[in-house]
């Protein structure tokens, strides 16, 4: 049911920007980028583990498991990216609203979604061109519901350090700068809301951002907590929970969220 959800609420949303005049706006261009992602990013998990709890059977081949990892990668990554184009896009809204048109044209709001889909790509087929190239003698048992990077490194029987080496200064790339890129933008958002003197304005503007928000806050909180903090084994079991929330629980959320609030003004 989750996953019924989650694809039917994301192709529901890419129907309707495509097909509602009204909605070709960049605002909504990048959200139906995000449905798409999400779409791609929630088949790439789901559909292989509802099979292995109908057929019992959990294996997966070595090939398949490191396309897994590859797509897993690439969708995440762009994820990423793509929030911190609309978190951009919605401090244009909301601080410069005048130079919200000059700025965000539909060339530039398509080379930064095109931006976000490239960055992805290459950064995975990076991880995944060294990881596929290290030998695996060790037990055939991944403890993870999924082909993620650190339980398929625990069954390698080669040497790991650059690989470990380049994992983490790519997940600064794929994380923290992204992140980073997003957090000026609210707190740009959240100074200029405390300035406007009505309540009323200042729930309208922050009803604007609110979804976007959310999503950031649960989608990072996640990621930091599974990749960036020190793997040990009091936070194994805790990090397939969290690993759970931004991998399913979150990609059904998001277009629930985003649906809450579809009149937002674009006009100063």
């Amino acid at each position: 049911m989750i996953y019924l959800l989650t694809v039917v609420g994301n192709i529901l949303i890419i129907v309707l920007v495509v097909t509602d005049q009204h909605l070709h706006t960049p605002m909504y261009f990048f959200l139906g980028n995000l449905s798409c992602l999400e779409t791609c990013y929630s088949s790439t998990i789901l559909p292989w583990l509802l099979a292995s709890f109908l057929t019992g059977d959990r294996t997966i081949s070595a090939r398949g498991c490191i396309a897994q990892l590859h797509f897993f990668c690439s969708f995440a990554v762009s994820e990423c990216y793509l929030l911190a184009v609309m978190s951009y896009d919605q401090y244009l809204a909301i601080c410069q609203p005048l130079l919200y048109a000059s700025f965000m044209t539909w060339k530039v709001s398509l080379q930064l979604a095109t931006a976000s889909w490239l960055v992805e790509f290459l950064i995975s087929t990076v991880v995944t061109f060294f990881l596929s190239h290290l030998k695996f003698c060790g037990p055939k048992e991944i403890d993870h519901f999924f082909c993620d990077f650190t339980p398929l490194l625990e069954l390698t029987c080669s040497d790991t350090s650059v690989v470990r080496l380049l994992a983490f200064t790519l997940s600064l790339l794929d994380i923290v700068f992204p992140f980073l890129l997003t957090l000026p933008s609210y707190l740009c958002i959240i100074a200029a809301i405390l300035k406007i003197p009505s309540s009323i304005g200042r729930q309208k503007a922050f009803l604007t951002c609110s979804s976007h928000l959310s999503v950031v806050t649960v989608f990072y909180g996640t990621l930091i907590i599974v990749y960036m903090l020190p793997k040990t084994a009091q936070l194994r079991q805790l990090n397939k929970v969290f690993s759970f929330s931004y991998t399913v629980l979150t990609l059904l959320v998001n277009p629930l969220l985003y649906s809450l609030r579809t009149g937002r003004s674009r006009r100063p």
